[in-house]
């Protein structure tokens, strides 16, 4: 009876028969393909998900036990499906045999085949056992739908109540849920897209110069991929304990605590979740594991006696040489930040203003500057440029060009009192100016926090940064005109930013003054826009120039460095402790940078 809803669910009216080919189960391309009737095949059939014009009637989600385990799947599947009900999307679903699930979306409105594939891709980023392949495939995507034999035995079986099956694919989804769920899904759709784009850059780089692609890193290194989906290489580990260790010794090693790796198993990563096979198993092992992963990671930090060896950056925070080091009382630190955010407002900002696109680079290392001396509660700046590179999301070299500048530019609130020698960085020490002194005092503080780059605006830029100080440090909410007045950015620049931070409910605008939107987390905003992937690789990057430098130094041009300090996408990858709480997070952040 399932097998009636395949001509509703299908993007031509044919469908293909499967058999193995080379080991391998196939839906090979027929010379006639036969037509969908009533009739149920007798072997494995999958319906063709394109149309003759390459678009679709049905987004088709196969949630793969290939690309996850079980545990895995089952909650993609209540992940999805929570979302296309919060955007009024009503869908189909059904299971195999073998434990994956379908979900099809009917659409009243056919899409083209590029977007269907840019919104089942930027799906795969909130499912990992997501399988966007039918949809990567014009000519010869196809899925198996309800009713139709499994290649191992059994059939597909409906989820979905009969009726209320047949009832959603007549009645579809009309364009404007279709909208609401790309509105929904717009931090995944531009992530999809950076990467795609950095993919193919890689690619044409490493053609163009006959070059070995780098191993694969950031939110794809095959740790993180392990931690999401639960599989592993079977050669590297013997068994599901043995991989659930790799990931524990590799949280203990970046800083994290028990509360917020018991957090991320019904987050980020519930393929670690799923390498515990039930709940009760994982509660009863979870805690001698973690204290199992601590004290592996202090053996490991311990050197060998009588050898000396670089600092294990990826174990252990670095330290400052100097810079935490506190000269006054917290009180005072705290103080002397509150003032220089008032002379920033009213004097530096307008002269920097005037420089174009190096002001806007010199205000944002400004705030950088403010923040550092108040999550470390000092008035001594000694700290590399590699710290505001990871806090800014820009190039170090970059910043080594602007400190200089800054200090030029700040009007003898930045003074240079040391040169960079060895191990140690240039030395800044910060101050208010007597001539500075009154215009402090007179003007009122403001309330919140400054920020150099919160991770969400490694994303969506330097400009979007300062439209929403903008409006949440603002003492009124601000008009677009307004904006453009306190920022000192054109009109044009502006309205961009506000348009997308608009479509991430980043702020709205009532009455034609702009608000920030309560409720939304700009630290899960960053985690869905890879932000935080990014600075966890600009960090792993860092601490690798950091290591080697270190070891010319100590070794006089000896590079011996330890084992596990080698570049190795799997181990040195730093992972950033998860928190809701965006002041705990920029704090670790300037910590571990």
């Amino acid at each position: 009876m399932a097998w009636a809803l395949a001509t509703l669910i299908a993007g031509a009216p044919t469908y293909r028969l499967g058999r193995w080919i080379g080991g391998r189960f196939q839906y090979p391309r027929p010379q006639n393909p036969p037509r969908i009737t009533a009739a149920l095949p007798t072997r494995p059939a999958a319906v063709l998900i394109h149309g003759a014009d390459g678009s679709v009637a049905t987004l088709c989600l196969d949630l793969d036990t290939s690309k996850a385990l079980q545990g895995v799947v089952d909650a993609d599947a209540q992940r999805i499906g929570t979302l296309l009900e919060r955007c009024g999307i009503r869908y189909v679903a059904d299971h195999s045999p073998s434990g994956g699930r379908h979900l099809y979306i009917p659409l009243a409105e056919r899409m083209s085949g590029p977007e269907a594939r840019e919104l089942v891709e930027a799906m795969t980023l909130m499912a990992p056992s997501l399988d966007p392949s039918p949809h990567q495939n014009i000519t010869d995507g196809c899925i198996r739908v309800p009713g139709s034999a499994h290649k191992s035995g059994g059939h597909q079986i409906l989820t979905t109540p009969l009726a209320v099956a047949y009832d959603i694919l007549r009645r579809r989804n009309p364009a404007s849920a279709v909208a609401a769920l790309r509105l929904a899904l717009a931090p995944e759709i531009r992530r999809a897209r950076e990467l795609k784009d950095r993919t193919a850059k890689m690619i044409a780089t490493t053609t163009a110069h006959g070059i070995r692609p780098l191993p694969f890193a950031g939110s794809q290194s095959p740790l993180r991929v392990l931690a999401r989906t639960g599989l592993y290489d079977t050669a590297k580990y013997a068994s599901p304990s043995e991989a659930r260790m790799a990931v524990l010794n590799h949280f203990a090693a970046c800083g994290w605590t028990l509360e917020q790796v018991r957090l991320e198993l019904s987050g980020q990563f519930p393929g670690l979740a799923a390498l515990y096979t039930t709940t009760d198993r994982q509660e009863r092992l979870i805690d001698a594991e973690w204290a199992e992963a601590c004290r592996w990671i202090e053996k490991r930090g311990t050197p060998p006696t009588g050898r000396r060896t670089t600092r294990i950056n990826d174990t252990s925070l670095p330290e400052p040489t100097g810079g935490a080091i506190r000269t006054s009382s917290k009180a005072a630190a705290h103080q002397l930040v509150n003032d220089l955010e008032n002379v920033l407002y009213a004097v530096l900002d307008h002269r920097l203003k005037e420089r174009g696109r190096e002001g806007l680079s010199l205000r944002l290392l400004f705030r950088a500057v403010l923040g550092y001396m108040r999550t470390m509660e000092t008035d001594l700046l000694d700290v590399g440029c590699r710290t505001f590179a990871a806090a800014l999301g820009k190039h170090h070299g970059t910043i080594s060009r602007l400190l200089p500048m800054l200090e030029q530019a700040s009007d003898g609130i930045l003074t240079k009192v040391a040169d960079a020698r060895g191990r140690n960085a240039d030395a800044y020490v910060i101050q208010l100016p007597q001539h500075f002194e009154q215009l402090a005092r007179e003007l009122s503080w403001r309330s919140g926090k400054i920020h150099g780059i919160r991770p969400v605006f490694r994303a969506l830029g330097d400009v979007a940064a300062l439209v929403y100080e903008s409006i949440e440090r603002g003492r009124l909410s601000p008009t677009t005109a307004a904006i453009v007045r306190s920022t000192g950015l054109s009109r044009t620049a502006v309205e961009t930013a506000l348009a997308a931070m608009g479509s991430y409910n980043m702020v709205e605008r009532r009455h034609g003054q702009w608000t920030i939107t309560a409720g939304t987390s700009l630290t899960a905003l960053a985690r869905r826009l890879g932000a935080l992937d990014d600075a966890a690789e600009q960090i792993r990057r860092h601490r690798m120039q950091r290591a080697a430098w270190h070891a010319w130094l100590d070794r006089n041009l000896v590079s011996e460095l330890a084992e596990h300090e080698l570049e190795d996408p799997e181990s040195d990858l730093y992972w950033i402790p998860p928190s809701e709480n965006e002041l705990d997070l920029v704090g670790a952040l300037w910590r571990v940078a």
